[in-house]
């Protein structure tokens, strides 16, 4: 019996999970945190990677192992390997300007044709920009650059600088997939060819060519590891629709750190706007992706006002009217990406002597987080990609008043996948392809299905405020 490893590197920790090959069941699980904050050195994520494997009782039994991560995150590494300066991650909005100046320098048309996004202040290229900047003598020291799951796959492998990395810091060893480079905004899905015009514009160089950049292994490529094979890993919004196993007709909605609107889709999508990015996914298709940067964080902001935990501040919500007695939370506490506004803060409308209770403003948290993931689903129905049925997942997918609320917003049936790591699932389901050559089919358990009880007032009222 063949066993693999998956490994989500997350925002907020690092989840492993050791499963059969052939049925896609989990055996043994690890998991280790990482730091706050959006600017992290990625020594944190290769020692909670390292906690997280020990803990999950280690790999000398795997035959293949996937790592999938977060999206955008700038690695930049020196000649010698060594990690010039701490990581920007997707949810630093420091590269607002960046991504405004990269815009019009080349034209949102263009940078949609040519990579499939319009920068935002999420994108790799955007962070290198704000790196040539601002630390222009760091951007002169860049020899590769790498996202978070390229770097975690290298390090795993052996390699790095210093006494730790036995096959040391040979940067020509870094690899990633499609779906991640997809990402950076310097990357052309369709032809699946980095843009190194639009790196050497990012770092203000008059040619990139001399920069090192992951090489991009095909859906069911590998390389070797210390007695496994490694897959060429995912972006985690792509690992999580490997996990889910996602078909035409379903379109993930996750609420975590951030929020994610995602389908799978067979053809590209060019979205001038910005709102849709035509991602990548890992499968050899597409990934169209709508993402908001408030989630979760939301309901522990408004969560620690009330002194509550997020049990209870599910339970205060669902004591209130659908409406919320009229209050409007737009839930932008970190700016946002969709809509593209960095520097944004949170607001509360329609506050009243009789509307601003206790009970409709937990209500009007969950009502926003919704709508604006909502705002999402219709993003992608206008390119091609209209659901069937939404696939609520999440650590928030559980709480009952985000369910309760979601078959409200939503006008489509809810499904709730049981509790998963689907993320570190699809990881390992793509190691088994490495592995084998063929992607195997593993059930997807459903914990619940919802009625719809669509109320478009409260949509309406959310999106009168945009």
């Amino acid at each position: 019996m063949h066993l693999v490893a998956g490994i989500d590197s997350s925002t907020q920790a690092c989840k492993v999970v050791i499963a059969e090959a052939a049925t896609g069941r989990i055996l043994r699980e690890g998991r280790a945190t990482h730091p706050e904050g959006t600017e992290v050195d990625p020594a944190a994520w290769w020692r909670a990677l390292q906690a997280a494997v020990a803990e999950a009782g280690g790999l000398d039994d795997v035959s293949a192992v996937g790592i999938a991560g977060q999206q955008h995150g700038m690695v930049a590494l020196a000649s010698d390997g060594e990690v010039i300066r701490d990581a920007l991650l997707w949810n630093d909005t420091r590269s607002g300007q960046a991504a405004t100046d990269l815009t019009e320098e080349v034209g949102a048309q263009e940078y949609a044709q040519r990579t499939g996004v319009v920068p935002v202040a999420s994108f790799t290229a955007t962070k290198l920009r704000w790196l040539a900047d601002h630390e222009p003598q760091n951007a002169a020291r860049v020899a590769a650059v790498a996202l978070p799951h390229d770097w975690l796959t290298w390090r795993l492998r052996g390699y790095g600088p210093g006494g730790d990395a036995p096959l040391g810091p040979d940067l020509a060893e870094l690899v990633t997939d499609r779906s991640d480079a997809s990402g950076t905004a310097y990357f052309n899905s369709r032809t699946n060819a980095y843009d190194r015009d639009l790196l050497a514009r990012a770092l203000r160089r008059e040619s990139a060519d001399d920069v090192i950049l992951p090489r991009v292994l095909d859906s069911a490529g590998h390389v070797p590891g210390p007695g496994w094979i490694a897959s060429a890993g995912a972006g985690d919004n792509a690992a999580a629709a490997l996990g889910l196993g996602l078909h035409n007709g379903d379109v993930a909605v996750s609420i975590g750190t951030s929020g994610t609107t995602f389908a799978s889709s067979p053809a590209p999508v060019v979205d001038p706007s910005g709102i849709v990015a035509g991602f990548a996914d890992a499968a050899g298709g597409f990934l169209p992706i709508v993402t908001t940067l408030n989630a979760a964080r939301v309901f522990d902001a408004i969560a620690g006002v009330l002194g509550l935990d997020h049990s209870r501040l599910g339970e205060l919500a669902l004591s209130a009217e659908p409406g919320a007695g009229g209050l409007v939370l737009q839930p932008w506490f970190e700016g946002e990406r969709t809509p593209n506004r960095p520097d944004a803060n949170a607001s509360l409308f329609n506050m009243t002597l009789g509307s601003t209770t206790r009970e409709n403003l937990a209500r009007a948290a969950v009502e926003g987080v919704l709508c604006s993931l909502a705002y999402g689903v219709d993003a992608l129905a206008v390119h091609g990609d209209a659901a069937e049925r939404i696939l609520l997942i999440g650590g928030a997918a559980q709480n009952p008043a985000v369910q309760q609320i979601a078959a409200q917003v939503f006008s489509k049936p809810v499904v709730i996948p049981t509790p998963g790591e689907y993320v570190a699932r699809g990881a390992a389901r793509q190691a088994v392809w490495a592995l084998t050559e063929e992607l195997p089919e593993w059930d997807l358990p459903i914990d619940r299905e919802l009625k719809v009880d669509h109320i478009p007032q409260i949509r309406a009222a959310y999106e009168a405020r945009l």
